[in-house]
């Protein structure tokens, strides 16, 4: 009969309710701001659903009603440093975080509405609207509301979607040298979601401070939490995590505030994340003004039997028994609240003299400016005035030559060694003699603390450099072993990273490096091989470079590391072991958004970028076809050098994009097109095309082959570019 032994949890777990001995010392201040806090943010949920119910918010109105309570107990004993995000339905965190920011030493309940918080009502109700005026200047809604300032450090519309750049963000924290925390809120569905799972065990392993906030209201929409978990309560994800939980009554907004008074300790000292559970209720539906029961899936008593527990009414009947106030006095703070909404409605609201009495609009003048609406995909590059930018063919200054590789981990040496902002986090980067390839060699060792060996769990630690990014203390790079690995990632790389400055208005930097590397031809398979440039092209936000020289790659990489926007920076294995010349000054940058003509020529324009450089000069020299190849080296459509194009193609009259991946996830595609539209009027014959096949590469060495293009996919692309003007070869 074997032994057993019954294992512990290496972090307590408890449950936490509040006494009346909790009641009767707690801070009388600190009740009244509670109890103040809940009556505006209730009053603005209502609201939001009356102008919803209008047809005056555009798009969902997450009403947060009925969970006041978990926002409010665990928001009010905050700093304003102190950073907090959440989801879709996180109107009462920003209100929370937003008004405990404008009135740090609580609220008066005489005199609950001060300009400062009538200003964040207001402005957080125009940011719903859709409005110029609003936090994130009408482009956030109701899903993504962010204010630096107050750290509320935006919502966010995908489930679980924001954990993880919480996580950078707890990150930035304490590596700068704070006992500032952050808080990201999610609902029971999230539990269930990798990124989610991913940052508890990537925060526990690093000790970070970040408290995993749960609002357990039940329901994902209209499913329960029992349909699809066999552990509901959810404070026991925390147990895997060696991360210690409380589990608490979210509509007592004073048991909230005390678990969350034990969680800042924990924290605040060092020793790792937390969770904190809170069971509260929604009492509409997933979006709208209606019950969950009107759609089925609840029953009216279940509904009744929460509403008895309101936040509201518990607050309330507490202070009352503690003589700290009386009806009147809770009358009063509800009207103020409702007065406050009203007054903010009349600013942005209006009747509407085209319809019927009773009818309102949004005040016309008020809507954004149409044309803003594409400002703020990317920065201005402001951040690159004043910097020497000098090509290679300029270079007076000494070199010596060097790998490919060397390049790679010599630039990035000499910028972690000028700026102590970079850091650099990836799978087994810190190992190996500088990771798979070298390309951090010497690094791990002479910054320690700078180079982070992650899980591998590519969601988490993505978006653990995008919180880095956004805080603005440090300058993250990211690398992703091989590209295909951005689909693991692909919600913090393109909803999260790509879309963050745009999403949240526009100003806010995302300084964020993306290395990755091409391997075609190395025997990895459909799952590692890929070109990311395509897809990359095509997802708004993001910068990209690729280098096929050392040179170029050390000012692309300095120029990159130089920019406030997320920026992509492409390698090829085939390149690593090449040999060129490395400069003396490694501080050289590549003149922004500029192509290199690696030869001139005549009759057709050759552009290309990484390796597929070297085999379009081969394939030229082959052919005698006197083409210009253009090596892109900038290669996303707001940086890339059309001047340069448009002259090679009025000289040459004929287009060939060269590349080395499969078509689907074709660069050329998009780039084709966009020279088609641009200079129709000197092209002599369409696009042409070298590209891989339609699958993506086999581990077969003969089937692989068959998949990419090299040398003789070009020699055919420029001989169907020469049979095409009806020369022969």
């Amino acid at each position: 009969m074997p032994r057993t032994t019954r294992l512990k949890p290496g972090s307590p777990w408890v449950e936490l309710q509040t006494t009346s001995a909790d009641w009767k010392n707690a801070d009388p201040a600190l009740l009244a701001t509670m109890l103040g806090q809940l009556h505006l943010i209730r009053a603005f949920e209502e609201s939001v659903l009356e102008l919803a119910g209008e047809g005056l918010v555009h798009g969902p109105a997450h009403s947060s009603i009925g969970q006041e309570g978990g926002a409010v107990g665990s928001i009010v004993g905050l700093r304003s440093s102190d950073g907090v995000n959440g989801s879709h339905r996180g109107h009462h965190q920003f209100l929370a975080k937003a008004l405990a920011h404008v009135a740090p030493d609580g609220l008066d309940l005489t005199a609950l509405v001060t300009p400062a918080v009538q200003e964040v009502l207001q402005r957080t109700l125009a940011e719903i609207l859709g409005l110029a005026q609003g936090y994130c200047r009408g482009r956030g809604g109701s899903m993504h509301l962010q204010w630096f300032e107050a750290g509320a450090l935006g919502t966010n519309a995908i489930v679980g979607g924001g954990v993880p750049l919480g996580a950078g963000n707890a990150w930035s924290q304490k590596h700068a040298g704070t006992t500032d925390v952050t808080v990201s809120y999610f609902g029971d569905g999230a539990t269930n979601i990798g990124s989610v799972l991913e940052s508890m065990n990537l925060t526990a392993a690093w000790d970070l401070p970040l408290c995993f906030f749960i609002e357990n209201n039940l329901y994902a929409v209209s499913t329960h939490v029992s349909e699809v978990t066999k552990e509901p309560r959810l404070s026991a994800r925390a147990l895997g995590f060696d991360i210690p939980a409380w589990r608490v009554d979210g509509m007592d907004p004073l048991a909230v505030h005390l678990a969350m008074e034990q969680a800042l300790e924990h924290l605040r000292s060092g020793r790792g994340p937390v969770v904190i559970e809170a069971e509260v209720y929604r009492y509409f539906h997933q979006n709208g003004p209606y019950p969950g029961s009107a759609f089925g899936y609840r029953s009216k008593e279940e509904e009744k039997q929460w509403r008895e527990r309101d936040p509201l009414l518990r607050m309330a009947s507490e202070l009352t028994k503690l003589g700290l106030i009386d009806d009147a006095g809770i009358a009063s703070v509800r009207a103020q609240a409702q007065e406050a909404m009203r007054l903010a409605m009349a600013e942005l609201v209006e009747p509407d003299p085209e319809a019927k009495p009773g009818i309102r609009r949004i005040v016309p003048a008020l809507w954004p400016d149409p044309a803003f609406v594409d400002v703020g995909i990317r920065g201005d590059l402001s951040e690159l005035a004043g910097g020497e930018e000098i090509d290679e063919a300029d270079y007076a200054g000494g070199s010596k030559p060097g790998k490919f590789i060397d390049a790679v981990a010599a630039v990035m040496d000499r910028r972690m060694g000028e700026d102590d902002r970079i850091v650099v986090l990836g799978e087994d980067i810190h190992r190996l003699k500088g990771g798979t390839n070298g390309a951090t060699k010497g690094l791990a060792e002479k910054y320690p603390g700078r180079v982070l060996g992650t899980p591998i769990s590519e969601n988490a630690f993505a978006g653990l450099g995008g919180g880095i990014a956004l805080d603005g203390r440090f300058r993250p790079v990211v690398e992703f072993m091989y590209p295909d690995f951005m689909w693991v990632a692909a919600d913090q790389v393109f909803n999260q990273i790509g879309k963050a400055r745009h999403m949240f208005g526009g100003e806010n930097p995302v300084p964020l490096v993306l290395r990755t590397k091409i391997a075609m031809g190395s025997g990895y398979g459909s799952q590692h091989l890929m070109d990311p440039a395509g897809i990359f092209a095509t997802s708004p936000g993001w910068r990209i470079v690729a280098a096929s020289t050392p040179y170029d790659y050390i000012g692309l990489m300095n120029t990159a590391l130089a920019m406030d926007d997320p920026v992509l920076v492409i390698e090829h294995v085939d390149l690593y072991g090449e040999s060129g010349e490395i400069p003396d000054d490694l501080d050289v940058r590549i003149p922004f958004g500029t192509a290199a003509i690696r030869r001139t020529g005549s009759e057709v324009t050759v552009i290309s970028y990484l390796s597929m450089v070297r085999h379009s000069l081969e394939a030229i020299e082959q052919t005698g076809v006197d083409g210009e190849l253009i090596d892109l080296r900038f290669l996303d459509r707001a940086s890339i050098d059309w001047d340069t194009i448009g002259a090679s193609v009025q000289k040459t009259n004929a287009v060939l994009i060269v590349e080395q991946g499969a078509q689907g996830t074709s660069y050329g595609s998009w780039l084709a097109d966009e020279i088609q539209r641009r200079f129709f009027d000197w092209l002599d014959q369409p696009v042409q095309r070298v590209t891989g096949s339609e699958a993506s590469p086999s581990i077969s060495k003969v089937l692989e082959r068959a998949a990419i293009a090299r040398t003789e996919e070009v020699v055919a692309g420029l001989e169907r570019v020469r049979a095409a003007f009806g020369r022969e070869a």
